[in-house]
């Protein structure tokens, strides 16, 4: 038994997970080896203290740490690039974000960095474990577990062909000759094998691959793999994370005659992933990323807790966001929108990761049955017609269908050979991203947004991988360069960008867990009420218009100017004049109407 104190509440919950995963007969013995380890944690760690909440101050930027390069004139990096992200963070863009999301910084052989080698190490050619605490000094983190595999080139991996008994049961392993009718039922997010062919000391193995034969998938049935894992996040516990991304969760557990995705086992262990952070790092944040519909989506939160909470995820990706928004501002239309945001539901203390662009391509899975077959493929249609690609995946027939649009979400808003003025194209922009951030939940900002990037094409053509074109590395010099120039792309963005993020952190209407009403004013304006919850805001009571932080966003999503019949906002936000949080000056409706320009965007306060 640990020294440290578990709730017995808390313990039986970790006891029936593990019982769950492994029999009630091998969970004695599973869970003494996690009580050490915690209690070891505990030991090394006696000043941890809980993480702070979310407020409304928080928004998250991600980025991969070498996403900037200082280079000297003779083209040498002259700092690590993690140095190099910090600098910027802080002296370039002022401080945009109160967190940043590192994408994978571990050594790694293929897939962008999700393909991981070692767990344990920083990438040398990236920077230092240091150089990651020093950032965590002026923001939050959040680490990528991408625990669903390792790359063949890993040491366990290794070991395993080596034919090294204490790994044999690391990995999914089949004879060349086993019966596998079981097959095609299995989920596929790509148009890949399941199963690749191996050579072991002891012969021909097939092991399963869910996302390329150089991403190996573990096998969590053998406990020595779930306790190694769950002491690897609470490393990157010690390391400064306080939010730590479960990357393609769903496919965690395997059972051959079943589809192998959203598994109760999945489910079971990240509730005990939960249950061991609250033990020992209270307020560290899990998230899920599952690119799934939407209720198989929100299962991540689990059940709710008697205290309040949910016993699962604290956030979840907002998978749908994305693409409901490309089709909102394509179409002038906010009505699928309106719908699908007056629909959601959140349980307590638990919350979105909202997004509308991430170092993957646009996720058109979670908008089918929210969007029509024919409004996908005019998203489809749009992606090709401004220089992007299209991704697939292969069903459990064998056919294909649409998984991803591969595109900048600049681009995919706008046509960038169009003859369209650039002053348009960022208002709709910013229109897209504006809406992103009214939202309930915590603001995910893909840094190529943040910027204002265009597609890199050239580098789909490098290397041969779509996702590539919203991947590009920047030169830190060029880049300030770009953003010092009023009229340049970048500068217009980030300008519009950093006023929309200013006034979110200034207004508890914004916090995370604030209540949101989607209000019908017009077909083509996205509007949304904003209320701060009673913790962001105590002297606040229950009645109509009683609480003082409350923020009506108004978005027009459309290129023609709308006029707004707001009488009903003397009830929604007393008596105007308002004040626009944006401009941070007055706003009235004329004859009880407000007019919004093209993609124009309000956030009003009384």
């Amino acid at each position: 038994m640990t020294s440290l104190h578990i709730s017995k509440s808390l313990q039986d919950r970790i006891l029936d997970n593990l019982a769950f995963l492994y029999g009630a007969d091998r969970a004695g013995p599973v869970w003494d080896q996690l009580a050490a380890l915690l209690d070891d944690f505990a030991r090394r760690n006696p000043d941890l203290g809980p993480v702070a909440p979310l407020t409304e101050r928080d928004a998250i930027l991600i980025t991969y740490g070498d996403q900037f390069q200082d280079r000297g004139p003779d083209g040498i990096v002259h700092a690590p690039p993690i140095q190099t992200l910090h600098q910027l963070l802080v002296r370039t863009l002022d401080h945009p974000v109160s967190g940043v999301h590192i994408l994978p910084f571990f050594p790694y052989s293929s897939d962008d960095g999700f393909s991981i080698i070692d767990y344990t190490q920083v990438d040398p050619a990236l920077g230092t474990w240091a150089d990651v605490r020093r950032l965590g000094g002026d923001v939050r983190l959040m680490f990528d577990a991408v625990i669903n595999h390792v790359s063949r080139h890993s040491e366990w991996f290794q070991r395993f062909l080596a034919g090294d008994p204490a790994y044999a049961d690391w990995f999914i392993a089949f004879e060349p000759d086993a019966n596998l009718d079981w097959l095609p039922q299995v989920t596929r997010p790509r148009a890949l094998p399941l199963l690749t062919p191996v050579q072991t000391a002891t012969g021909e193995k097939l092991v399963w691959t869910t996302f390329s034969d150089d991403q190996i998938d573990l096998n969590y049935a053998h406990p020595p793999v779930l306790l190694k894992i769950l002491e690897i996040l609470l490393f990157y516990v010690e390391q400064g994370a306080e939010i730590i991304r479960l990357d393609a969760i769903a496919y965690l557990w395997k059972r051959p005659g079943t589809s192998c995705i959203h598994l109760e086992e999945t489910h079971r262990v990240v509730k005990l992933m939960r249950c061991v952070l609250d033990a020992v790092a209270p307020g560290v944040i899990l998230i899920t990323e599952t690119n799934v519909p939407h209720a198989e989506n929100i299962s991540y939160f689990g059940q709710p807790l008697p205290g309040g909470g949910t016993d699962e995820a604290q956030l979840v990706y907002q998978f749908p966001l994305p693409p409901l928004i490309m089709h909102t501002l394509l179409t002038g239309s906010a009505v699928a929108l309106s719908e699908w945001a007056g629909g959601l539901a959140l349980p307590s203390q638990a919350t979105f990761f909202n997004f509308a662009a991430s170092h993957d391509g646009i996720g058109v899975m979670p908008a089918r049955g929210l969007l029509t077959e024919a409004e996908i493929q005019a998203l489809v249609d749009a992606t090709r017609a401004h220089g992007g690609r299209v991704s697939y995946k292969t069903n459990t027939d064998g056919s294909r269908s649409v998984y991803e649009l591969n595109i900048s979400y600049f681009d995919g808003l706008s046509d960038p050979v169009a003859s369209e003025p650039l002053a348009t194209q960022v208002a709709r922009f910013v229109a897209s991203q504006s809406i992103m951030l009214s939202l309930a939940g915590l603001p995910g900002i893909y840094v190529h947004s943040l910027l204002g990037s265009r597609s890199w094409t050239d580098g789909v053509r490098q290397t041969g991988h779509n996702r590539t074109i919203n991947r590009q590395k920047l030169d830190g010099a060029a880049l300030e360069r770009e953003l010092a120039d009023p009229g340049s792309l970048r500068h217009q963005v980030f300008a519009a960008y950093r006023r929309l993020l200013r006034a979110r952190a200034s207004e508890p209407a914004f916090h995370p867990y604030g209540p949101q009403q989607v209000l019908s004013l017009h077909p083509a304006v996205f509007a949304l009420l904003r209320t701060a919850p009673p913790a962001a805001s105590p002297s606040t009571d229950n009645r109509e218009g009683s609480n003082p932080h409350r923020v009506l966003c108004l978005h027009n999503v459309s290129d023609q100017t709308q006029r707004l019949d707001l009488e009903a906002g003397v009830e929604l936000l007393a008596s105007p004049p308002w004040r626009d949080l944006l401009t941070v000056q007055s706003v009235a409706p004329s004859g009880g109407q407000l007019s919004l320009p093209p993609y124009g965007t309000l956030w009003l306060k009384a």
